[in-house]
C-alpha cells in the first residue's frame, strides 16, 4: 500500500470522525461550555434584569449567597435529600439486579418491567403521586390504605410537623430511577466471569453471602462507583419532584428552585443566581472527587 493511499485513508476516516462527532461537539459547545462560562463571568458583576454584565463587584455576589439564609437552607434540603436517596437507591437497585440476574425463566420480561418506568416524565409521575396516592384526602391510594388499618388522614405535602412531604419525595425519585441503575449493576454482573465462581465454589466457598462478599462485590467496584457518582449528581439536581409536588415553598426547597426564583422570578438578579449555580457545582464536584478518592476509582484492575 503506497503512503498516498494510507494518507487518503487516514484523512477520509479523519473528517468520516468530525463529520459524525462535529455537530454534537458544536451543540455541547454552543449550550453547555459557553453558558457555564458565561455565568462564571456574570458571578462576577452585577447583572439584575440584564444577561450583560454592568458593574464588577468581584466576590460579592459569592459572599451573598454563603451568607443568605435561604439558600443554606435549600443547600440543606438538597443534603438531606441526598442522605436519604442515595443509599435507597444504591442498596434496592443492587438488590434488583441480584433478583433480575439470577431469574432464568422470562429475564428479559423483568428488565423491562422494571426499567419501563424510567421512560415516565418526572412531571408526570410527580403529578401522579400528588393527585392520585398522596393526595391527602381520604381519596388518595395511601390514605384509603391507611384507613383500612385504622389510621388517621395523614396531609402528606402540607404538614411540616413530622415532615412527611419526605416519602412522596423519595418513593417517587426511587419509582422513576432504581430501574436505570439496576441496568447498570446488572451490565456489571454480567461481565464478571464464570470461571471466578466455579474456581470459589471448588475453594470451598458456599453460595449467598460469602460469594457476594468475596467474588461479586469487588467485581462490581467500578461500577458501584459510577452509580453513586450518578446517582449523587442527579440527588442535588433535584428539581422537578420537588417544585411539582410542593411548590416553591420554605420548608422543603432544593437549591436549584431557589436559584431559578432569583435568576428567573421577580428579582432576576442573574450574578447572584450564577454565583449560586457555581457554588452549588463546585460541591458536586468536590463531594464526586472525595468519592473517587474513599473508593479508589479508576485505579488499577477496575
Amino acid at each position: 500500500m503506497s503512503r498516498r493511499t494510507t494518507s487518503r485513508g487516514i484523512a477520509g476516516t479523519t473528517w468520516s470522525f468530525w463529520l459524525f462527532v462535529g455537530p454534537f461537539v458544536i451543540g455541547l459547545l454552543i449550550f453547555s461550555y459557553l453558558p457555564i462560562l458565561w455565568s462564571l463571568v456574570l458571578s462576577f458583576f452585577e447583572a439584575q434584569n440584564t444577561v450583560t454584565p454592568t458593574k464588577f463587584v468581584g466576590v460579592q455576589n459569592y459572599v451573598d449567597m454563603l451568607t443568605d439564609d435561604n439558600f443554606l437552607s435549600s443547600l440543606g434540603t438538597f443534603s438531606v435529600f441526598a442522605l436519604f436517596i442515595v443509599p435507597l437507591t444504591f442498596v434496592l437497585s443492587l438488590a434488583l439486579a441480584l433478583l433480575v440476574n439470577q431469574v432464568k425463566v422470562a429475564r428479559a420480561f423483568f428488565r423491562s418491567v422494571f426499567f419501563l418506568p424510567t421512560a415516565c416524565s418526572y412531571v408526570v409521575a410527580s403529578l401522579i403521586w400528588k393527585l392520585s396516592i398522596f393526595n391527602g384526602v381520604r381519596f388518595g391510594l395511601a390514605n384509603t390504605v391507611l384507613g383500612w388499618f385504622g389510621i388517621e388522614q395523614i396531609a402528606w405535602l402540607s404538614t411540616v410537623d413530622p415532615p412527611w412531604y419526605w416519602i412522596p419525595i423519595i418513593t417517587v425519585r426511587l419509582w422513576l430511577q432504581l430501574g436505570f441503575y439496576m441496568i447498570l449493576f446488572i451490565a456489571g454482573l454480567q461481565r464478571i466471569s464464570p470461571a471466578l465462581y466455579e474456581a470459589a465454589y471448588v475453594d470451598g466457598a458456599k453460595p449467598g453471602w460469602q460469594v457476594f462478599r468475596h467474588i461479586t462485590w469487588p467485581q462490581l467496584r467500578a461500577t458501584a462507583v459510577a452509580v453513586l457518582i450518578l446517582n449523587l449528581i442527579a440527588a442535588y439536581q433535584a428539581f422537578d419532584e420537588f417544585y411539582n409536588l410542593l411548590g416553591n415553598v420554605n420548608f422543603a426547597r432544593p437549591p436549584l428552585v431557589y436559584l431559578y426564583g432569583i435568576s428567573l422570578g421577580t428579582i432576576q438578579d442573574l450574578g447572584r443566581g450564577s454565583a449560586g449555580a457555581l457554588i452549588l457545582a463546585a460541591i458536586i464536584m468536590v463531594v464526586t472527587l472525595l468519592q473517587n478518592k474513599i473508593f479508589g476509582f479508576g485505579k488499577a484492575g477496575d
